[in-house]
């Protein structure tokens, strides 16, 4: 393969319906003009390598890969995956009332949103992330081990993606399902709920009671901020599973834990809720309309010179686009010769890569 210099890269190997086999956990990066080969990592320990054995791979020049052009290349789960779910999904999983239980509804939790929160609840994108191991069976990480893709496959009721939404999503999931699309996120967009714990230990511990096989749980906080709805709080599940049903309520936890609205401890709760999404209102998140990045990441945006120095505290910044142009910035770009100028991506098309000297395939012009 001929592939970009200076560019980070991993493997997937897919099937014939381009669903994941098999997958690098670590990413590779080559310098211009560098070659390499899977030798070192991917060979025998008691053996050398056949001699004798010829590749049909080496019978021609090496394939350049070529980017993806329907699909973002950075995936943003709010931009790009929640509009996919919004059409073809909430409309039966909007909320905790449905049959399945399942909310893949877009509202904000305090660090995520519910159903991004959600499908990781429910086992349903396998992404093996802080696991620590990387020599994972065939198809047990990635599309082929997402139950998700199953359910957009066409044969869940009337659902029917287009084959574009179906790709974005898969390929999403091989892309690690990451939830924010930009660096900018970091630092910013995560509030804290101040519950009344007093009031939530008397009328909620007797059955949800906190014990070391509790804590040993691998996912305990997806439990629990799935109930937390900070965009519509009185829809917040922590509320609504324990008021009655005659007060507007689910009825989840046997006996009714608040008769009505007007129990204190349900109040505090709301209050509680109200107030972190205020808050967040106040600070943003990066997907919300005016987010403003955390002063570390615009600070070292300038220093590097990806920003202009002089912008202003209260001017809007573009954190997607200035990303890019961040990560641009580290694209190798050949040196230019006295009889040609200097070659590479244009600032229009990031997708371009720095082509090869026809004379020798393995090594870039000006170099």
């Amino acid at each position: 393969m001929e592939l970009p210099a200076m560019r980070s890269l991993y493997f997937v190997a897919l099937d014939k319906n381009d669903m994941s086999v098999k997958r690098m956990q670590s990413f590779l990066t080559l310098q211009p003009g560098e070659l390499t080969g899977c030798v070192g990592c991917h060979e025998s320990r008691a053996m050398t390598a056949p001699t004798t054995v010829s590749m049909s791979a080496l019978d021609h020049r090496p394939r350049r890969i070529t980017p993806i052009d329907d699909v973002p290349n950075v995936f943003d789960y709010p931009r790009d995956i929640q509009p996919i779910l919004d059409k073809h999904c909430v409309g039966c999983h909007d909320s905790a009332e449905n049959e399945s239980g399942v909310d893949l509804g877009g509202d904000r939790t305090p660090n995520y949103s519910i159903s991004y929160l959600t499908l990781f609840q429910r086992g349903m994108v396998s992404d093996g992330r802080n696991l620590p191991y990387s020599n994972r069976e065939p198809r047990s990480i990635g599309s082929s081990a997402s139950r998700l893709m199953e359910f957009i496959d066409g044969r869940h009721y009337d659902v029917k993606l287009s084959e574009l939404e179906r790709k974005t999503i898969r390929l999403w999931i091989d892309a690690s399902a990451t939830y924010p699309g930009t660096y900018a996120a970091l630092g910013a967009g995560m509030v804290r709920v101040r519950f009344p714990i007093r009031m939530l230990v008397e009328r909620c511990g007797g059955c949800h009671v906190t014990n070391p096989r509790q804590r040993s749980r691998s996912k305990p906080l997806l439990d629990f901020e799935t109930t937390c709805n900070l965009s519509r709080p009185a829809r917040s599940k922590l509320l609504r599973a324990p008021l009655a049903k005659s007060a507007g309520g689910l009825g989840k936890c046997g006996e009714d834990v608040f008769a009505d609205t007007d129990d204190p401890c349900y109040r505090g709760i709301l209050r509680a809720l109200e107030a972190a999404g205020e808050r967040l209102k106040e600070e943003k998140r990066f997907d919300m309309p005016g987010f403003r990045p955390d002063v570390a990441y615009v600070r070292e945006m300038k220093r590097f010179g990806i920003l202009p120095a002089d912008v202003k505290p209260d001017d809007p910044i573009d954190v997607y686009q200035t990303d890019r142009d961040y990560w641009r910035s580290f694209w190798y770009v050949p040196e230019p010769t006295e009889t040609e100028p200097a070659t590479g991506p244009e600032p229009s098309d990031p997708r371009d890569f720095p082509p090869f000297d026809p004379r020798n395939p393995f090594r870039r012009r000006g170099m």
